[in-house]
């Protein structure tokens, strides 16, 4: 017999765990960069709509049966094999995919903004179809995990490890962002565009975890069913708050101030540190385990960005790989030997339970890393795994999805002129500047020299003001620096030329993309040849197309230095 509040309350848990998708997608998405938050956000709603068909189809027979493909007829087959006490079979299987999708989502933050979106595609599908499933059978599908009675109470191991070992091994794999390290591999800071939006989404977060883990005990029914999803819920909540205020106290003596970022990163930490012993610990166990977390995030994250040299954007691999150990490990040291878990070595239980989990640790990372290194592997080697030093540069948004900006209403990217019309002829049949004509380098990169109106003397001080695409930016910088230019002023600006940018559609209708993406770079040189500007410019910007550049010359009546008050020629003098 089904028990109606059993049901009513995996369903409502089952409800809750689907709603983290959109605490993952704030969180990750305000981790990392405006140019890539639509593809971001994408990635986010599509793991869970491809995952759910691939589990459907197999993952959830490899999981509970051990038979594989179930097309449809799930419920007789599985009933034969697998017991799920009070609980429709289908209630049990959208419980079991909200958290495949989890398991899913956690790679997309460590493989942020370098990712092909169709890799990500390939890759989340195959979490959903033998990855998870297989592990997850291990562990609560009644195989060889389960029968050592290792404990995984709601998915410190089965989901967040799993997740967090994909994610390390695919950014591993992957390398790291354009412009993470210097040229001496020291860790260059890259900071999410909104904090807002990660805070909200760990709020989430954080808010739907009391359905993963209280869900975890899929039943309401009795009076033991209620007290253990109480202690559950209790001890959830507090190693969540025990570790953010770890890592806020941590980081402040640390860094010299609290750190946002990382302190929030330390909430995450502490739920996925919690889940896996919840229903075996007391508040004080959950207490230290959740301090742990919220010291190992911070120094974590400190190893794999200097040490290991792992580029993970969102702090995905310490929050739940890391942690996910830890909490899984914490369950040797801190069980009370409650729900039917062997004590653990801190409650008298000496090292039999410890040395199981840290069995079922190294298992499923050596299972989950092999199989998805062939996995990563074959999709390099057939649609590619990283996307092209430009496309990464200008933006996944623009290149992947035609989404010029994901903040359309703040973006001059709206201000197009209707006039313009698409022209498609721009390639000038020639990308290397060695073999190109002058006029072909002239139509590429136009020069334009002007001379200030009311200038009554040639002062050999020229301004040369640079547009160029944002992709160029580091190769023109790095060529007016061997020419000995140093100072250059840089803004992000929008515009187009003759090329009038890419037309794109938007909810399938064709939209006027004029204004696109572009960097201007203003020097002022004297001493140095205002040609030889214009030359390594030219040769910094071409690609044989129209819109590569444009180059304006004027000339500059007076210049003032503030701090010294020196005047033209000594002003642009870098000398003390």
């Amino acid at each position: 017999m089904y028990s109606a509040t059993d049901v009513i309350w995996v369903l409502v848990a089952a409800i809750l765990v689907f709603f983290m998708q959109a605490g993952f997608a704030l969180c990750e998405a305000g981790l990392t960069r405006a140019k890539n938050t639509g593809n971001i956000l994408m990635k986010n709603m599509m793991d869970f709509c491809i995952g759910t068909p691939c589990y459907w189809l197999v993952g959830f027979g490899l999981m509970f049966a051990g038979t594989g493909p179930l097309v449809g007829g799930l419920d007789p087959l599985i009933r034969g094999t697998y017991d799920f006490g009070t609980l429709p079979t289908w209630c049990y299987a959208i419980f079991q995919t909200v958290f495949c999708a989890t398991a899913a989502t956690i790679v997309s933050g460590s493989m942020a903004e370098r990712t092909n979106f169709k890799a990500y595609c390939i890759y989340s599908a195959a979490i959903s179809l033998v990855v998870y499933p297989i592990s997850g059978h291990w562990i609560w599908g009644g195989g060889w995990l389960a029968s050592l009675n290792f404990h995984d109470f709601a998915g410190s191991s089965c989901v967040h490890m799993v997740g967090g070992l994909v994610a390390c091994l695919g950014a591993a794999l992957l390398g790291p962002r354009i412009g993470k390290y210097d040229k001496d591999g020291k860790a260059k800071a890259i900071p999410g565009h909104n904090m807002t939006a990660c805070a909200l989404g760990v709020f989430i977060l954080w808010f739907c975890w009391f359905g993963f883990n209280g869900g975890s005990t899929v039943a309401m029914s009795t009076d033991a069913d209620m007290e253990l999803a109480s202690l559950v819920m209790f001890n959830t909540n507090m190693a969540a708050a025990v570790a953010t205020c770890a890592a806020m106290i941590f980081t402040w003596i640390r860094y010299g101030k609290p750190d946002v970022s990382m302190t929030f990163n330390a909430a995450l930490a502490g739920l996925v540190a919690i889940t896996a012993g919840c229903d075996c610990v007391t508040p004080v166990g959950a207490f230290f385990i959740g301090a742990v977390a919220g010291i190992l995030v911070v120094l974590s994250v400190e190893f794999f960005d200097n040490i290991a040299k792992i580029d993970d954007p969102v702090g995905a691999v310490s929050v739940h790989m890391v942690n996910g150990m830890w909490g899984t490990i914490a369950v040797g040291l801190f069980s009370n030997g409650g729900d039917g878990v062997a004590a653990g070595l801190f409650y008298g239980g000496g090292l039999s339970q410890l040395g199981i989990q840290l069995l079922g640790i190294v298992t499923v990372a050596a299972y989950v890393l092999v199989v998805m290194f062939i996995i990563f592997k074959l999709i390099d080697k057939t649609v590619g795994l990283r996307v092209p030093a430009e496309v990464e540069i200008d933006g996944l948004d623009v290149h992947e999805h035609g989404l010029v900006s994901a903040y359309a209403g703040f973006a001059i990217s709206e201000v197009a002129n209707p006039a313009m019309e698409v022209n498609e002829n721009t390639d000038l049949g020639e990308a290397d500047i060695s073999k190109a004509t002058d006029r072909q380098v002239d139509a590429a990169v136009k020069v334009v020299k002007t001379e200030t109106a009311g200038a009554v003397r040639d002062t050999g001080m020229y301004k040369v003001s640079i547009i160029c695409r944002l992709s160029r930016f580091d190769a023109l910088k790095s060529s007016l620096n061997r020419l000995g230019v140093t100072g250059i002023t840089m803004t992000q600006v929008m515009g187009c030329g003759i090329q009038n940018g890419a037309s794109e559609k938007y909810r399938g209708v064709e939209m006027d993309a004029n204004l696109l993406p572009k960097i201007k770079a203003e020097v002022v040189v004297s001493k140095i040849p205002v040609d030889a500007v214009i030359d390594a410019a030219k040769k910094a910007l071409y690609t044989g197309h129209i819109g590569d550049g444009k180059i304006f010359v004027y000339q500059v009546a007076r210049v003032v230095k503030v701090r010294t008050g020196e005047e033209d020629y000594a002003a642009l003098q870098d000398v003390e």
